[in-house]
């Protein structure tokens, strides 16, 4: 990779060994993906925060690190474990709740803003069209990417903080313009959030970097977060386009496709837990809820997952109130993704509206999913 002289003397140890450690994850990162240099980012937002994710030995490295490591541009971070006003009423044990507060200390000595939030496009106030970030998230990368006009690789957790204690980040050809990989033509009438979301899934698998989406409008919020969720956990695809996709392959989406990414997914007929926001739900998708519980209440108990950047809101305009009225469990700091407070061993199933929930439910904790949308699950669980 071509550096320029300051890049190249942080690169030798001359700025401190934390700019030297992060300039030598940047330079392997971009090498291997073939970047010929180093661009300037303007925001970071940060993975590998979630004690069982990066496990003893990420926590113990971002607690050497954080001595004497700072971070030099806006940067935001993904949710955690639990959320820390609820957590003491959870068994989570001794362990989990300590290796958990250190990586959440770490990250704040080095300046980390403590969103603890999968939607940052949702919370913060996002830099103009064009410009370069560096998000280590999938569905905020692709949201990013696709929605927000941004440009970004769908970065590691390692990779997004060298950008965060660097402002630099390699450029790579998602961060570029370039023809799609694939088209994919959506056959399905009248889509929900869980059809955008396995069609996310379906297509990330064919895009190698962008994807073409054509035969649907862009869909609404909720719509949109799961697309972004879905493509984000089963390949490589960092973005996706509206329209034809000149020359790139086409490949149909209906029916017959969307029963098979169901499949995929959904391993139960029911569950006895229910599951809103993964990703996390914003300010509108709270009011939505609210909105269509209309004074039921669940049967069974309900998790909603929101960023704390909405909870003072939330609670100004009564919508809190109402969940919690509705027998709901809302949670910030958190979301339904790899959270110890749903465990294999007391959840028989969950129900959830999530395709990227569905996902790590079923393979990194183990647990049964019934997915269905929103609107199902209101009218079938609450009374």
């Amino acid at each position: 990779m071509e550096l320029t002289r300051e890049e190249e003397a942080a690169l030798r140890g001359e700025r401190g060994g934390s700019l030297e450690t992060a300039y030598r994850i940047l330079v392997a990162t971009g090498e291997a993906a073939g970047a010929e240099r180093l661009v300037d980012v303007e925001w970071a937002h940060l993975s590998g925060v979630n004690y069982n994710t990066i496990g003893e030995a990420g926590e113990q490295f971002l607690a050497e690190f954080s001595r004497d490591a700072r971070v030099r541009i806006r940067t935001s971070l993904n949710p955690m474990g639990y959320d820390i006003d609820t957590v003491r009423e959870y068994d989570l044990g001794d362990d989990f709740v300590r290796g958990q507060e250190s990586i959440r200390e770490s990250y704040l000595r080095m300046g980390v803003m403590p969103t603890f939030s999968c939607i940052p496009y949702e919370i913060l106030g996002m830099p103009g069209a064009g410009t370069q970030v560096a998000l280590a998230e999938s569905n905020a990368a692709i949201y990013a990417n696709s929605i927000s006009d941004l440009r970004t690789d769908k970065e590691g957790a390692i990779s997004a903080l060298a950008s965060a204690l660097t402002g630099k980040s390699p450029y790579t050809p998602l961060r570029g313009d370039h023809p799609p990989d694939a088209e994919v033509r959506m056959g399905v009438e009248e889509p929900d959030e869980v059809a955008f979301g396995l069609l996310g899934f379906f297509a990330g698998k064919l895009g190698g970097r962008s994807v073409a989406i054509s035969g649907t409008p862009l869909p609404d919020r909720r719509g949109c977060k799961s697309l972004c969720g879905g493509m984000g956990t089963s390949g490589t695809c960092g973005k996706f386009v509206l329209g034809d996709g000149a020359g790139a392959e086409k490949v149909d989406f209906g029916g017959e496709e969307l029963r098979g990414a169901y499949d995929e997914l959904n391993t139960a007929d029911d569950g006895d837990v229910i599951t809103l926001g993964s990703p996390q739900l914003g300010l509108e998708e709270v009011a939505d809820l609210s909105s269509m519980l209309g004074g039921r209440r669940f049967r069974k108990r309900c998790m909603v997952f929101c960023p704390r950047a909405v909870r003072e809101q939330s609670r100004a305009l009564g919508y809190e109130e109402k969940l919690r009225g509705a027998g709901c469990d809302v949670l910030y700091d958190c979301c339904t993704c790899l959270t110890p407070l749903i465990d294999a061993d007391a959840t028989d199933g969950v129900i959830t509206n999530s395709v990227k929930g569905a996902y790590y439910l079923g393979k990194s904790t183990g647990v049964d999913v019934h997915l269905k949308p929103l609107s199902d699950i209101v009218r079938d669980e609450a009374t």
